[in-house]
Formats: C-alpha cells, structure tokens, sequence
C-alpha cells in the first residue's frame, strides 16, 4: 500500500504530530479542519457561519493539494462545539458540499483552540 502525505501552505499547517491528509489508493483523507486562517494562524471568524465558510476553504485547498476536490467528497465528519449551530452550519456546508456525500455530524465538548467547527472529508482522487 503506497501512500502520500499532503502539505499545502493554503491551508493552515498541522498543529500536531499528523499530516493535512494522506492519500492511498485513490482516495483521500483529509485531518479535520479547523477555522484557521493559513496567513496567520489565528482562528478566523466569530460566528458558526464565518468559521465554516473558513474550514471550508481550508478543506479545499488540501483537496486540491492532493488531486482532489470538494465535488469528489464521498463522506464527511463534522465536529460542533453546540448543536443548537446546527442549522447555521448547514446553510454554510451546502453552499461547498453540492453533491451531498454521506456525512455524520455531532456536537462535541470543545475542539482545538475554541474552534466552533471542526471536519474532515474522505475523497476520491482524480486518479480515483
């Protein structure tokens, strides 16, 4: 099994001992994003809205970093720090995801720097 790890300075860098993703036998996957900002390293936006449109755009880069893309997402993880942003993050999330993949989203205690939002996707390649 062969595999690649990604790293792409349009997405935040790791914040940890793992990779931004790794791809292996045309698929992708991706670590979770959080709202970080990839110029300054600082957590971006103040609202479920603002963060997620943040994680997004970090997600895709890392796509593209790997040869892949948002349209190629075949599941999703999504991590809220409150439920009750459900909706909110919903309106967001579609606007990126428009091919609906299989995704599981739960509310968690607290994430890595007081984020609001947390996800990680599996991909397929363009190789894939």
């Amino acid at each position: 099994m062969m595999s690649n790890k990604v790293q792409t300075d349009k997405a935040p860098a790791a914040i940890g001992p793992y990779s931004q993703a790794i791809v292996v036998n045309g698929l992708v996957f991706t670590s979770g994003q959080i709202p970080l900002n990839p110029e300054t390293g600082m957590l971006e936006g103040t609202d479920i809205a603002e963060q997620t449109h943040q994680v997004c755009k970090n997600l895709s880069a890392v796509l593209t970093a790997a040869g892949s893309s948002l349209e190629r997402a075949v599941k999703t993880v999504c991590f809220l720090a409150e439920m009750s942003d459900f909706a909110a993050f919903n309106a967001v999330y579609e606007q990126y995801f428009t091919e609906k993949p299989a995704r599981s989203c739960v509310a968690v205690k607290e994430l890595p720097k007081g984020a609001l939002v947390e996800v990680e996707v599996i991909a397929e390649t363009n190789n894939g």
